[in-house]
């Protein structure tokens, strides 16, 4: 069994890619909720459908999350009551995009939880309805929001706020985690972390993807007691980003925006770390930071690509190919 530390766009590609060499039925993704949020009075839970999504072949390929082939009617209508709702009104927002199809999911979830459904069982409901093999296991089922401090004005906002309606264009001071002071790993997730015969951390933000399922009491423990069958994909290649902040990020918050500040972040818990032969000069860096460097093209770029990223991760963790 495979276990993969998830979170978003790269954490939905490296699973797939994953399927490409081994039995999706062989994998279980544990997946960060810190960016989940209630919009329209419907629970949203972006790297799990993401993921969902993806594993499905209905991703947007272009947007990257999303369904292929949308609509938004529903969003545009929403327009109509621009010029009635009173000023500070938090009803009809359009700066969070929702797809008339991708409502039907948000809807299904949100009744399902107000049902009393747990986010694991109402997550495995909606992973099946769309043919995905693969488990996805929600982190915790206790609510964790990622909030984020911006340098310029010292206020914090939730992450959607400042990914989605910031553009993720604004420096960050400071990233917490409300909740998860409270929140439990689930038994499900902390199962899969403990048993399978290699985890990886897949090629997210280490500070807002992956951070967020390591602030849960217990995470770091396991992954520090089995560190020799922890790998961590670096998100970081030729010191730039492939999607998303997380370059900008690591300076922000005072690491080196390279494979090495990614090293620093996970030497405690990971102890092979790969990355793209674009950093291979800096695999000394990477040693003394305290991880085995793995050196092996990391952007999924074709199918014979991911798959050889894929047994590369793998093999690093000790697991027989």
């Amino acid at each position: 069994m495979i276990s993969v530390l998830c979170g978003g766009v790269g954490a939905a590609r490296f699973l797939r890619a994953l399927a490409l060499v081994f039995d999706p039925g062989d994998t279980e993704a544990v997946i960060n909720t810190g960016d989940d949020t209630v919009m329209h009075g419907l629970t949203i839970c972006p790297d799990l459908d993401t993921i969902t999504y993806t594993l499905a072949d209905e991703i947007d390929p272009v947007r990257g999350w999303g369904l292929a082939g949308e609509s938004w009617n529903a969003m545009a209508a929403l327009g109509r009551f621009d010029s009635v709702k009173p000023s500070g009104s938090g009803a009809a927002l359009t700066w969070f995009n929702l797809g008339d199809r991708d409502l039907a999911t948000h809807m299904y979830r949100t009744a399902r939880l107000a049902e009393g459904a747990s986010l694991s069982v109402t997550s495995g409901e909606i992973a099946q309805a769309f043919g995905v093999v693969q488990r996805l296991l929600p982190m915790s089922d206790q609510p964790v929001s990622t909030m984020v401090t911006l340098a310029a004005d010292h206020a914090e906002v939730s992450f959607q706020e400042y990914f989605v309606k910031r553009q993720h264009a604004v420096a960050v001071e400071t990233v917490r985690f409300r909740g998860a002071e409270t929140a439990r790993l689930t038994e499900q997730a902390a199962h899969s972390l403990r048993t399978a015969t290699v985890v990886v951390i897949a090629p997210s933000n280490p500070l807002v993807s992956i951070a967020p399922i390591r602030s849960l009491a217990g995470v770091d423990q396991i992954l520090a007691d089995r560190r020799s069958s922890v790998v961590a994909i670096s998100p970081i290649v030729g010191g730039a980003a492939l999607k998303g902040p997380a370059d900008r990020m690591l300076t922000e918050l005072g690491y080196e925006p390279t494979v090495v500040g990614v090293a620093t972040l996970y030497a405690s818990v990971a102890e092979a770390l790969v990355i793209d032969p674009l950093d291979a000069h800096l695999a000394p860096d990477i040693v003394r930071a305290g991880m085995r460097p793995v050196i092996v093209p990391s952007v999924m770029s074709s199918p014979a690509i991911s798959a050889q990223l894929a047994r590369v991760a793998v093999a690093a963790g000790g697991m027989s190919i």
